[in-house]
């Protein structure tokens, strides 16, 4: 399950080394380059581009995860900060310099081989007309879960074959999201050497405490059971504003549905409640979705991936939607079954619970 992630910021050590960071073949659109801080996620330097080239220079934790980021340009470089000079080369979308750098450069053209695999596949599906994507459906959706699967698979190696060095640093974040949060647990607690650097210690932190406060927030969102629906608005994917009160509490049982493009655990889920609507639709069972994300195209892409034919809605706030505020979403997948006069009779039904329940109702 995602929740919010939290700040539990941890000190790097106090040693420092020099970093050199040599820039060529820089594209004319991209005017300034920037070295981010992974752990702070923010800028600790800059460098204006002259001529297609730059030099960032100076010093930072030693061992620290930076990278190097620039507008208007589609790939960043990650890195560790071993004290060894490096070059980047926009030509070929490649960061060299110690062995350890060489490694994460490579380890992130594969990772990222797979993963633009699977968006170039879900652009192309989308660009094409409806009767075409009815026809292609079956094909789309066996291409789209072995390229997933190819991802995952590539993430997991990745780290797998780099248990005795730091490359696992850079690829550890987004474990949750391609293989769930037990994975990435088990990877946080796996004892190898890249668990005890400041960037890995610091999301261990974050997930402890994120835990912590999803099982103290259950009482309180508990509590919503057996109460009236509270009503709220938000915009469908064409932008027009509707309030849930336009779906709920009109004759229909209705599952409101918490969920968002980028997460994992969602996706997981989502084929269990596809089948519970195509089960339970004809019969008086309704589904409005409403999304924590906060850009449009992914969100409406994945309704499409998804095959999620019913009511979506959202105000693309991520966390801060008003869903999450009226509701107290910490974490999805979540929903709320609600009856056809409108009050609220279970939440979080998920899996077999879901099934069985809409069972007792409907059978």
């Amino acid at each position: 399950m995602l929740t919010v992630a939290a700040a539990g910021m941890l000190a790097c050590s106090s040693h420092q080394t020099q970093y050199v960071i040599t820039g060529k073949n820089v594209p004319e659109n991209v005017t300034k380059v920037f070295l981010v801080s992974r752990l702070i996620e923010d800028d600790i330097d800059s460098a204006a581009v002259v001529n297609g080239t730059f030099q960032l220079k100076g010093k930072a934790d030693k061992d620290a995860f930076l990278g190097v980021v620039m507008d208007n340009f589609d790939w960043n470089f990650p890195l560790i900060n071993d004290g060894v000079p490096m070059v980047v080369d926009f030509a070929d979308t490649t960061l060299s310099g110690s062995d350890l750098n060489n490694k994460i450069t490579e380890c992130d053209k594969r990772n990222g081989k797979a993963y633009h695999r699977i968006n170039q596949m879900v652009k192309e599906y989308v660009a094409l007309p409806k009767e075409e994507q009815k026809a292609q459906e079956d094909a789309f959706i066996a291409n789209y879960e072995e390229a997933v699967n190819d991802y995952v698979e590539t993430k997991l190696a990745i780290i797998e074959e780099n248990k005795d060095n730091l490359v696992p640093v850079v690829f550890i974040e987004n474990v949750a999201e391609a293989a769930g949060y037990a994975k990435l647990n088990e990877l946080l607690n796996s004892g190898a050497p890249y668990t005890k650097h400041p960037f890995v210690a610091d999301l261990k932190a974050s997930m402890e405490q994120m835990m912590e406060e999803e099982t103290k927030s259950e009482g309180a969102k508990s509590a919503f059971v057996g109460q009236k629906f509270t009503d709220l608005e938000e915009a469908d994917s064409e932008g027009n504003l509707h309030k849930l009160s336009e779906y709920v509490g009109q004759g229909n049982w209705v599952l409101v549905d918490f969920w968002a493009s980028w997460c994992g655990p969602c996706k997981s889920e989502m084929p269990n409640v596809v089948d519970a609507y195509k089960k339970y639709h004809s019969k008086g069972f309704e589904i409005v979705g409403l999304s924590f994300d906060s850009e449009k195209q992914p969100w409406v892409e994945a309704i499409v991936e998804w095959q999620m034919p019913w009511i979506h809605l959202s105000d693309l706030k991520g966390w801060k939607t008003v869903a999450s505020q009226v509701y107290r979403v910490n974490a999805i997948p979540d929903n709320l079954l609600i009856d056809p006069e409108g009050t609220i009779v279970a939440r979080g039904l998920r899996g077999e619970a879901l099934q069985k329940k809409l069972a007792e109702i409907f059978e």
